[in-house]
């Protein structure tokens, strides 16, 4: 006997329904929902994956599916505090008629309104009245303040670490094939490489899946969550990663090439001046063979004074 406790992942089964109207409103059958009239055809029917506890599903059937057995039929049932909440008379609120004419909208009682407040927030309500000039509408959940009925059934509890977490991108990201993805997982850790289906999902779809997933997975254990490619990877403009050609190319960049640059420049001046050198030939060896010349010429008048006026001073000496 398998019983389900917080936090494990299971496959859900289940109908709900208004008990005060027998009225269903949520089912993951889809002959029943076409039955009842609430069949879409975006919908997603069969068998739902959830983590028990993490709010997949409604408040008071979350608390209930602890402890049931997998495979067996249940029925619960829920107060209104457990639902969608009981009814609150400040959700209902009174408009001129003139305020829905002005923006070529004539209201009639059971029409669904959606109306934004000054600080941006879009209210979503129902006519109940119109009557004298005035529009009374309910912003109140249309079920607040009812009873709930479920008929669920846990179809399956997984077990299998990379199936639980493939089991929670098939309910936050519905219509993907999940076995092309790529799923590893440690003791505290998951990877998620959705690579290999990038061309099958919409990136903004992608990006709020897996900041959706990140809590699902914290929540049934993982400590550290990675995805492939990640959130901010999607976010980025598209081109923002383009390399420049000649590192595509696993070529120089202009900064490395400067040096070599730089350095070819030298040689090619070292090349110029020896030319220039070479040019010069006979000439420049001529230059300088005059130069050799002429210093001694200036040099030797000044050394033969001196020389003559140290004999001179050697003969007078001589001769006292």
């Amino acid at each position: 006997m398998t019983k389900v406790q917080k936090g494990d992942v299971v496959k859900l089964r289940y109908t709900g329904k208004i008990k005060e109207t027998g009225e269903i409103f949520d089912t993951t059958d889809e002959e029943v929902a076409k039955e009842a009239g609430i069949y879409k055809e975006e919908g997603v029917y069969g068998p739902v994956p959830i983590a028990v506890g993490a709010g997949h599903v409604i408040k008071g059937l979350d608390e209930a599916l602890e402890g049931l057995e997998v495979g067996k039929e249940y029925e619960i049932e829920l107060p209104p505090e457990k639902g969608f909440g009981p009814r609150d008379p400040k959700l209902i609120k009174t408009f001129t008629l003139g305020q829905f004419r002005r923006q070529g909208i004539m209201p009639f009682p059971g029409m669904p309104v959606e109306i934004e407040t000054e600080s941006g927030r879009k209210l979503r309500g129902r006519v109940l009245t119109v009557s004298g000039g005035r529009v009374r509408v309910d912003f109140n959940h249309p079920y607040a303040g009812k009873h709930l009925v479920y008929k669920v059934e846990v179809v399956e509890k997984i077990e299998d670490p990379i199936e639980k977490v493939r089991a929670l991108v098939e309910l936050r990201i519905p219509r993907l094939n999940t076995e092309k993805i790529i799923i590893e997982v440690g003791e505290k850790d998951v990877t998620v490489d959705f690579t290999p289906v990038l061309e099958e999902i919409d990136k903004n779809t992608l990006i709020l899946g897996e900041i959706l997933l990140e809590s699902d997975l914290k929540f049934i254990g993982y400590e550290e969550v990675k995805f492939k490619p990640t959130v901010e990877e999607l976010l980025k403009p598209p081109g923002a990663e383009e390399k420049k050609p000649e590192e595509e190319a696993g070529g120089e960049t202009e900064a490395e090439k400067a040096p070599e640059q730089e350095g070819e420049a030298a040689e090619e001046s070292t090349e110029e001046k020896s030319e220039e050198n070479a040019e010069a030939g006979e000439s420049g060896e001529e230059t300088k063979a005059e130069e050799t010349v002429e210093k001694p010429v200036e040099e030797k008048p000044e050394e033969s004074t001196e020389s003559e006026s140290s004999e001179e001073k050697s003969e007078e000496a001589s001769s006292e």
